[in-house]
């Protein structure tokens, strides 16, 4: 469907390690960025009486080519680096962005009583939606990087039986397809486990803060895993039976992608260290799904030349051009 150029970093840039770090160094996303510099606020009513918060960057221009809606990976956010530099990049070609944030993600966490879960699919969806009418009748993309990837799969497959006006295109970068094999990679490897641990701990401090007659984690912060925070969370504060069933609820294995309904890009890697190459080769997917696997990349990298250059932003820029054209 799409002819791009394939992802051959230099020799010092192909550790998976160096790839998946750089990709989220912040020194990427210094220097002006007009995105920023002309974002609002917006706080959108998801339904069920849940808020989620946006940050609308309206192009400049006089005829802008498109509104990309953006979603950030597990305890990321509209701040994220790669949200930073792709939204940047894709501001500086024409397009108008909207960075939304998943409950209790960013600083958001004062807006819902409730927890984020992987599962809440219905209120990002409707999120979309209702962002997607900022476009004015213009071509709308999303593109959602590792778990943001996996809610933007399911958005993609869930506009089979109710479309999202104006959307025609889906890209994710380094999707989480497995959250079971994903949260045992991150609780096998030392330096992704504190990392992972550090946000997760931050963000339910600041949710108990906040909200401390429904919340009390005492017995939470000396588990040692994401597995083990996982398992005591879902049978404390969820309505699923264990991990396994939860993790199940949002798994994209085998033949879960196959109804996908907007075109679809999915970008990955071979040696990503969070997610499991093998979930993409056994992959069922129609005929608009396109699916690009290279040999380097890390997790959420694709790093060209450090700081400023990853593959894949300007390939989303030729993909969308193409698109909107």
């Amino acid at each position: 469907m799409t002819d791009l150029k394939p992802f051959i970093p230099p020799l010092h840039l192909r550790n998976t390690y160096v790839q998946s770090i750089l990709g989220s160094s912040k020194i990427r996303s210094l220097g002006k960025n007009p995105m920023v510099e002309n974002e609002r606020e917006l706080i959108l009513d998801a339904g069920r009486g849940v808020r989620l918060q946006g940050f609308y960057s309206p192009h400049s221009g006089r005829s802008p080519k498109g509104l990309v809606i953006m979603l950030s990976g597990w305890e990321g956010s509209n701040t994220s680096t790669y949200m930073l530099c792709t939204g940047r990049n894709l501001y500086k070609n024409g397009y108008s962005i909207f960075r939304l944030n998943f409950r209790d993600h960013g600083e958001s966490h004062h807006l819902n009583e409730g927890i984020f879960y992987g599962t809440l699919l219905d209120e990002v969806f409707e999120s979309v939606r209702q962002t997607a009418s900022l476009g004015n009748g213009l071509p709308v993309f999303l593109v959602g990087f590792s778990m943001g990837g996996n809610f933007a799969l399911r958005i993609a497959r869930k506009c089979s039986t109710d479309r999202i006006e104006n959307l025609i295109h889906v890209a994710v970068i380094s999707p989480g397809l497995n959250p079971t094999t994903s949260t045992k990679a991150i609780d096998n490897d030392l330096i992704f486990k504190a990392y992972f641990l550090r946000k997760w701990r931050r963000s339910l401090r600041k949710k108990e803060e906040l909200f401390p007659h429904i919340y009390n984690f005492n017995e939470l912060w000396p588990l040692r895993t994401c597995k083990e925070m996982t398992d005591w969370m879902v049978e404390n504060y969820s309505d699923f039976k264990d991990t396994q069933e939860y993790f199940q609820a949002y798994t994209l294995t085998k033949g879960a992608l196959k109804n996908i309904a907007v075109q679809t890009t999915i970008i990955t890697s071979e040696d990503d260290p969070l997610v499991n190459v093998k979930d993409f080769y056994r992959l069922k997917l129609n005929d608009i799904t396109e699916l690009i696997i290279h040999s380097y990349g890390g997790h959420n990298g694709f790093i060209q030349r450090f700081p400023f250059s990853t593959w894949y932003e300007q390939q989303l820029v030729d993909i969308f051009d193409r698109r909107s054209g």
